[in-house]
């Protein structure tokens, strides 16, 4: 064996990411002292826990012999303002959504338009939908229609920020194409940018129906109508035969729909 051979070792090491060893120990150290203490905080109720364990038990038994009779009237109005909250809130955030997204693009927005669409993706990003459901609770009173602002709001983030992204993506030869014949912007989105985004933009669209329902039945619990108003009340009710009903329901609902958007998303591809 050479000098020269000899001089590397025989099987590659990554680096480690703090190449200092006593700083890497005292990360490592650092984390783990903030885990043991930050776990000694959390109090834990053993009688609580011991008596959630059992409703717990018992919502799952309910499971075995669900309840769809005692309260049928409350889950099918219940079922109605879910479903009429998803599919209006769906439509209205992703009509919202394409200008902001094309705005929040910078290969085909000027800087100003960019920034305040970028602004609006990320305000309407920032809350969780529980907490813009509360705020609109508050302004509207309780009901669908708090649901139906909330749910728009964040198809609209959730839309326009990867509408944007698609678009930032895009082959530019065919953008290039059409601004070289001189048409306008709007001739420039319809040939250029549309057909390479459109199939992820019906993709994205069928996504955001399936979690607009979940979280139809999420918003519902703090007011804002649909069917978790119903499974709020049987839970407070002790109802859990009701209450598994309801989640059966859901269930249902949401793999009917997961099934059906993967065709039509086989089909458009």
């Amino acid at each position: 064996m050479t000098l020269a051979a000899a001089s590397y070792p025989d099987h590659w090491r990554r680096p480690p990411f703090v190449a200092r060893p006593w700083l890497r120990v005292a990360l490592y150290g650092g984390a783990i002292l903030y885990l043991v203490l930050a776990v000694g905080s959390v109090e834990v109720n053993g009688a609580r826990l011991a008596e959630g364990l059992q409703r717990g038990a018992r919502l799952l038994a309910g499971f075995m012999s669900p309840d769809f009779a005692s309260r049928w009237g409350d889950i099918v109005l219940g079922m109605r303002e879910s479903l009429t909250m998803t599919v209006t809130s769906t439509v209205a955030g992703i009509l919202l959504a394409i200008p902001i997204g094309i705005g929040a693009a910078r290969n085909l927005a000027p800087l100003p338009v960019y920034l305040v669409c970028r602004a609006v993706v990320a305000l309407s990003r920032s809350f969780h939908e529980v907490i813009v459901a509360i705020l609109f609770v508050a302004m509207v009173g309780f009901g669908p229609f708090a649901g139906f602002l909330t749910l728009t709001i964040a198809t609209i983030g959730f839309i326009a920020k990867l509408l944007a992204e698609d678009i930032e993506d895009i082959d530019p030869a065919p953008v290039e194409a059409i601004r070289a014949t001189g048409s306008s912007w709007l001739q420039l989105v319809e040939y250029a940018v549309r057909p390479q985004v459109m199939p992820r933009l019906i993709g994205l669209s069928l996504y955001r129906l399936d979690i607009n329902f979940r979280e139809s039945a999420v918003v519902g619990i703090v007011g804002a109508g649909g069917i978790g108003a119903t499974l709020n009340t049987a839970l407070d009710r002790y109802e859990y035969g009701s209450a598994a009903a309801i989640l059966i329901l859901i269930i249902a609902i949401v793999m009917a729909a997961e099934y059906g958007s993967g065709l039509v998303r086989k089909r458009i591809q």
